[in-house]
């Protein structure tokens, strides 16, 4: 399989499977003038909630906890593994300005336990945030950091040396506990404008070698009819996958890089997935829909595909569930 992502004349990686994504301050300048806007909502209804079952929960057995936005902690086979993490009030370069967070961290960083292993999708600033790095870091020096070809360097900069760095369709073995897979995302990169698309982005898939257990975490991505079937194809059931369902608006300007619900449960059965929970909502805004709107469109879309929305749950961040 290959595992050489294309680049374009200047280096940089581009998506296989959709246009250039490059955005110009101009198209910045057209969606805040309102050229990009979508028809309105189909308003949610009041006192709404996203259904969720009552399941006992076990810690003994592998479970999973949204802390928010692409902020999971898993635990399966007596490790824990966080999926891009970010404690920081802002998903910015600096503090004081930027997209400020709107739902509190449901755990401290400092009443985390032990963390083995961390997984970053990409280098954005809600993905990848320094001071949570930093932090982790101190607290467990021994974390594996798995992150996309190209991020290495970041993580070097600091004194950060326990980074695999992986290309799509690469695999590595860690630790005899996990095979981890990075998979194709169809996304963009880039911390300042000279270094739009340098790095890589990718999804992750998780595979238990002492448990057969099986972990999805698609990272940020919009949709195509390729990446996702092939996943499917290659890994089969998939037990539990972290999907996206928030920042998708306005559709001209976010479709490429951003699935909007609809989209997540084509994810969510191209790869077979048991239990899919929803990420990357409620935390920031960063986009055009009403903040508790994701999860109605999700409810609905699953109803519109006659699937069971038990089986693609959109909890608040805080919620544990047993996978």
């Amino acid at each position: 399989m290959d595992l050489d992502p294309k680049l374009d004349q200047k280096g940089r990686y581009i998506n296989p499977h959709v246009k250039n994504l490059y955005r110009r301050p101009k198209d910045f300048f057209l969606w805040a003038i309102g050229f990009f806007r979508d028809l309105p909502y189909e308003v949610v209804p009041e006192g709404f909630s996203y259904p969720i079952p009552e399941r006992e929960f076990d810690s003994k057995k592998p479970w999973a906890q949204w802390i928010g936005h692409a902020t999971f902690l898993i635990s399966v086979e007596g490790k824990h593994i966080l999926t891009d993490p970010i404690w920081s009030k802002r998903c910015s370069p600096v503090p004081f300005a930027g997209p400020k967070r709107l739902h509190p961290v449901p755990i401290p960083i400092s009443q985390l336990p032990k963390i083995d292993y961390v997984l970053i999708s990409h280098d954005h600033y809600d993905h990848l945030d320094s001071a949570t790095v930093n932090e982790l870091h101190r607290r467990f020096p021994k974390i594996v950091w798995i992150v996309p070809r190209g991020v290495k360097k970041w993580f070097e900069k600091r004194e950060i040396h326990r980074v695999v760095e992986l290309s799509w369709w690469e695999e590595v073995d860690i630790d005899s506990v996990f095979k981890i897979t990075a998979v194709p995302t169809q996304h963009f990169s880039g911390r300042v404008s000279s270094h739009v698309n340098r790095t890589l982005w990718a999804g992750y898939i998780v595979e238990g070698l002492l448990i057969d257990k099986t972990l999805y975490f698609v990272g940020d991505t919009g949709y195509n009819e390729h990446d996702f079937k092939k996943i499917g194809q290659l890994f089969g059931q998939i037990d539990l996958s972290l999907i996206p369902i928030g920042s998708y608006s306005p559709r001209k300007f976010m479709a490429p890089v951003h699935v909007e619900p609809k989209d997540a449960v084509k994810i969510h059965l191209d790869v077979h997935s048991k239990l899919s929970l929803a990420m990357h909502w409620k935390t920031f805004k960063l986009s055009e829909e009403p903040m508790d709107q994701p999860p109605f469109d999700l409810f609905r879309s699953m109803k519109r595909a006659n699937l069971d929305p038990f089986a693609f749950l959109a909890p608040d961040p805080g919620y544990k569930i047993n996978w």
